[in-house]
């Protein structure tokens, strides 16, 4: 083999390796395969329509990793002045999952906001559950997230077992 194929092999290994690298799973925030999160619903809505509301892909903004959609240029652009004050907590994750040391996938309609933040569950279900008893989970959940947030669902099991 010559050397130029050689060092053309080894360049184009190179740059595939380093490209699969810049698309690695964000395992600190709950998004789809294409990083969608809050499985496309405006997070801004929440706080400002006292409701959830579906996003569009016309107003767009990426924070830690995952895109969010939104129903209007103006809700966008609040979330891109302020993004840590309306992104869920516990990376989009549930909420109560995480009180009980796990990643949960979440419903969207089911959520909370205490204290300016945004809280999701799993569902309406779960989400009745945490309600008995917000202070305490979230006070659990705060603990439990520094210790899961950067892990995945396989090490989560590993550490729960």
């Amino acid at each position: 083999m010559k050397f130029s194929s050689l060092l053309k092999t080894t360049l184009v290994t190179s740059a595939l390796l380093a490209s699969s690298f810049s698309f690695a799973e964000n395992i600190e925030v709950n998004g789809n395969a294409n990083d969608l999160a809050l499985k496309g619903y405006d997070t801004v809505s929440y706080f400002t329509q006292g409701a959830p509301k579906m996003g569009s892909e016309q107003y767009t903004a990426a924070y830690n990793g995952a895109i969010y959609h939104f129903a209007s240029a103006d809700n966008r652009d609040l979330f891109k002045a302020t993004p840590s004050k309306y992104a869920p907590q516990y990376g989009g994750f549930c909420a109560m999952g995480v009180a009980m040391n796990q990643k949960f996938d979440v419903d969207p309609t089911a959520w909370h906001i205490r204290n300016d933040k945004l809280y999701l569950n799993l569902n309406k279900d779960v989400q009745k559950k945490w309600l008995t008893d917000v202070p305490g989970y979230l006070e659990t959940a705060q603990v439990n997230w520094t210790g899961i947030k950067g892990l995945t669902e396989d090490q989560i099991k590993k550490i729960n077992q």
